[in-house]
């Protein structure tokens, strides 16, 4: 395929290739090089708390040198189980540091989720809020973790212990659960260890892994992307060489709201280190769910860049408080994780004045895969072009290009591509050609602009608000319930999460009920896993070899 997206790159302003630094650097010079340059500057915010690059500095090398304390070797995994407070970017920053490799965990994870993502990843370390203490106390002598670092919403807000106040009451509505753990310190005990305790630099090369980003790939079971400095590194390059036409070549401060999870790859790269690296404040939202309250922090800091998914510009650009404040600041909307929809795109134009740009990306490519310019002058409807140094082509069913309008899986690759799945290399060939290209699983078209739209899957994964979820493991909880013969799992529309799963079950007892199912489900996936809908079947379709043939019950499902 001819990569028509290079003339694009000519008429909006964007450089064709990104240089990446010598082999020997690792995202830690970046860290030291922006905490000298910025020292002053505000790097995070959380109610109402900050933190300027020189606290974030001096708490993250306290954290370093903590973990280099209990003996831990370069390489060893260490898992943040965090929302967005002031804890998570000193423990990321800190993990990075140290040597050791960060896995990213869903704070709202069942002890099953859990479990699985602690043994896989071979984590030693956790970094937990305390309210989700008691999930991992389920599971912890069946994990490797030796050392439980506990945080509370109040650490770092200067907080006398025992007062929340109101806007975290409602982060923490509920009691914290009573657990029993051993080898627990908490979060402020590490750092005011650490900083009586020495720091060794670790020597970090562009193709050491820097994180876990677990995802299910192609299939249901979680796995590990592995994530190196380099493609980590590549992508804040990617990135920053398509908001230059906006922002400009200079590192002027620029705030970024924050109230995507930081432990999903989208915010965890545009949000938090795009922000390290360019000596940015991010203002982290522990719940984006508060929208009263997320419209205060709009009004009280007015961020220059706003990355979102659907579901959220939505409820903004209906949210009258929203509508009153000025939006003269915000530079750049972008959407990502799931397709952002044309009634939203035009609200939000309308509202705040710039279109949202919509991006691409998976947690294999760190995540930024294409993005539509920054400079554009309406919502497009497509996942934009190739970012920088990226080839994205489109292959049929046998692994052979397609003509330029015509359908096939949309492949990527670029130096933002993971090295591989943690520890399986089987599934990594699965995913990669012969010759270094990423088989996404999703099936696209390129117009003659080089422009690429997403027209359907070919995989069975559900999108719902932004996050995969599997049918193969929502089937594999529902069928371990005794009353339960056999389950399908299928996505269908929904107005506010793009999908959400819709499960088929054949009972093995009648008694079998859709509110004994839901709570079952409640018990073993996490909240966005759950199926909205579930319908009673005598049988389910198959194919002559006995497969579930999903297709057949998605066939009465309307499409958006």
């Amino acid at each position: 395929m001819d990569k028509l997206w290079l003339e694009t790159y000519k008429e909006v302003g964007i450089r064709p290739e990104i240089v990446l630094p010598a082999e020997n650097t690792s995202l830690i010079d970046i860290f030291e090089r922006n905490f000298q340059k910025f020292g002053s500057h505000d790097a995070f915010v959380c109610m109402n708390k900050r933190l300027t690059f020189r606290d974030v500095d001096q708490e993250s090398r306290a954290f370093s040198a903590y973990l280099q304390s209990l003996g831990l070797k370069k390489g060893a995994r260490v898992a943040i189980m965090l929302p967005n407070i002031l804890q998570y970017p000193i423990a990321m920053i800190g993990i990075l540091r140290s040597g050791m490799i960060l896995v990213n965990v869903n704070p709202l994870y069942t002890a099953r989720e859990l479990e699985h993502q602690l043994q896989d990843a071979g984590a030693e370390v956790l970094v937990i809020l305390d309210k989700f203490a008691s999930v991992f106390a389920e599971v912890a002598e069946n994990t490797p973790v030796r050392q439980v670092i506990v945080a509370t919403v109040g650490d770092l807000l200067g907080f006398p212990k025992g007062l929340v106040v109101n806007s975290v009451l409602k982060y923490v509505r509920k009691e914290i659960p009573t657990y029993n753990l051993s080898n627990t310190i908490g979060f402020n005990k590490v750092v005011a260890k650490g900083q009586k305790l020495p720091y060794t630099r670790p020597q970090l090369t562009l193709n050491d892994t820097a994180v876990l980003q677990y995802t299910g790939g192609t299939t249901g079971v979680a796995k590990g992307a592995e994530l190196t400095h380099k493609n980590l590194l590549a992508n804040l390059l990617q990135v920053d060489a398509l908001f230059v036409s906006v922002f400009g070549e200079s590192d002027e401060a620029r705030s970024t709201m924050c109230a995507l999870p930081l432990y999903h790859i989208f915010a965890f790269t545009v949000c938090a280190m795009y922000g390290m690296y360019k000596g940015g404040m991010n203002i982290l939202i522990p719940n984006p769910r508060d929208i009263a309250g997320l419209v205060k922090e709009f009004d009280q800091y007015k961020p220059a860049f706003f990355p979102a998914v659907n579901t959220l510009f939505n409820a903004l650009a209906n949210n009258d408080g929203f509508k009153s404040l000025d939006h003269s600041g915000l530079k750049i909307s972008m959407g990502g994780g799931m397709a952002v929809m044309p009634a939203t795109a035009t609200a939000w134009q309308k509202l705040v004045g710039h279109p949202i740009i919509e991006g691409y990306g998976l947690s294999e490519t760190s995540p930024v895969a294409t993005a539509n310019p920054p400079n554009i002058k309406e919502y497009t409807g497509m996942i934009g072009i190739p970012m920088p140094s990226t080839d994205v082509i489109i292959l049929d069913d046998d692994g052979q290009p397609v003509a330029q309008g015509e359908r096939g899986e949309l492949c990527i690759r670029g130096p933002q591509v993971m090295k591989g799945y943690w520890q399986r290399t089987d599934e990594t060939a699965n995913v990669m050609t012969a010759d270094g290209f990423f088989r996404s699983g999703d099936i696209g078209i390129m117009d003659e602009r080089g422009f690429f739209k997403i027209v359907d899957r070919k995989k069975d994964m559900i999108l719902v608000s932004g996050f995969n979820v599997y049918p193969n493991e929502i089937e594999e909880v529902i069928t371990h319930h005794p009353k339960v013969l056999e389950a399908a799992a299928i996505g269908v529309p929904d107005e506010k999460s793009g999908e959400v799963p819709k499960l088929f079950v054949v009972k093995k007892d009648d008694s079998l009920t859709e509110q004994e199912l839901m709570a079952y489900a409640k018990e073993n996936l996490t909240g966005y896993k759950r199926p909205r809908y579930v319908e009673f079947v005598k049988d389910l379709p198959k194919s002559n070899v006995g497969k579930i043939l999903r297709k057949e019950l998605r066939k009465d499902i309307p499409h958006t």
